[in-house]
């Protein structure tokens, strides 16, 4: 019985050390918010997020929610991200003035591309200041 438990034990150490060794788990029931975009990527964009524990709540960045609804989300979230190529210029403005206001990080993405926001979920996973 003490053998079987300390195996039980020792299984559920490994699983959480392959999670710290991944960096997955770091991300775990933190929130960000994803302005902009194709929103035919969204749901990849959540599945991915998700894969690292985290909520992810997009705004489309204008074209059909009206950007003032940015400043009601922003509060809620950890974190911003930006595709520098698919989002309005005022949505931008409205995020980076809202980031500076709440303190929260911002963090543009060279692109639109499910890569581009992995990337930078594995670097903030690793510890990476991102800003």
């Amino acid at each position: 019985m003490r053998e079987k438990n300390r195996q039980k034990h020792q299984a559920r150490r490994d699983v959480e050390a392959d999670q710290r060794s991944d960096g997955k788990a770091e991300l775990k029931g933190r929130s960000f918010l994803y302005v902009g975009g194709r929103d035919c990527q969204v749901a990849h964009l959540r599945q991915i997020a998700s894969s690292y524990g985290a909520n992810l709540i997009h705004h489309d960045g204008g074209l059909r929610e009206a950007v003032s609804r940015i400043d009601n989300v922003l509060p809620s979230v950890d974190c911003v991200f930006c595709p520098i190529d698919c989002i309005s210029h005022d949505a931008c403005i409205r995020v980076k003035t809202g980031c500076k206001k709440w303190e929260k990080a911002f963090v543009p993405l060279r692109n639109g591309s499910k890569s581009s926001f992995e990337r930078a979920l594995q670097s903030m996973s690793q510890g990476d200041n991102v800003q």
